[in-house]
């Protein structure tokens, strides 16, 4: 299956949400999630699968910030919402999307990435869990609460909570 893997256009919020709704059902929490961050202008990076013309996947980057590390020391991301139509999951769209927005944020200097996910699924990508690093979230999420070095070392000297966007709290993420 050929996919390709881009920044967002504004043509296609309504398939983006579409995406996340059909992905999610029946919880619209992920849709409303991107519609917030990209309100508040909390997107870093907005990526879609385009697969035929049609998008089939899209992946958002936010900013994150370590307390009581200052936020100006390090910068981080979240990954996630990540949302693939049904019917083309379990065909490596999710895994190209993750790959590619890792690579972009990498190239773009940010320091570390963090998620809550499934930590079976997103260990192929080099992630572990946050703890290692001494860091903690504010949901709780034990193991699934993982993060990503893109700077080898970055996290080293760190540790604290990790504070997501005000958005994630608004859906109960």
């Amino acid at each position: 299956m050929t996919v390709e893997i881009r920044a967002e256009r504004p043509v296609e919020r309504a398939a983006i949400r579409t995406v996340h709704l059909e992905a999610f059902y029946p919880s619209p929490n992920e849709a409303y999630l991107v519609e917030l961050l990209r309100r508040a202008g909390r997107m870093t990076f907005s990526l879609v699968a385009i697969h035929e013309g049609l998008v089939v996947g899209h992946l958002a980057f936010s900013p994150v910030t370590i307390h009581p590390t200052p936020a100006e020391r390090i910068q981080g991301l979240a990954l996630g919402p990540i949302g693939v139509l049904p019917a083309h999951q379990r065909k490596g769209t999710g895994s190209r999307l993750v790959r590619e927005g890792l690579e972009a944020c990498r190239a773009s200097g940010y320091g570390f990435v963090v998620l809550l996910g499934d930590p079976r699924y997103y260990r192929r990508f080099g992630f572990v869990p946050a703890s290692t690093y001494r860091l903690g979230n504010e949901y709780g999420a034990g193991d699934a609460f993982m993060a990503l070095e893109l700077q080898t070392g970055i996290l080293r000297e760190v540790e604290g909570l990790v504070r997501y966007p005000r958005e994630f709290a608004q859906v109960g993420c």
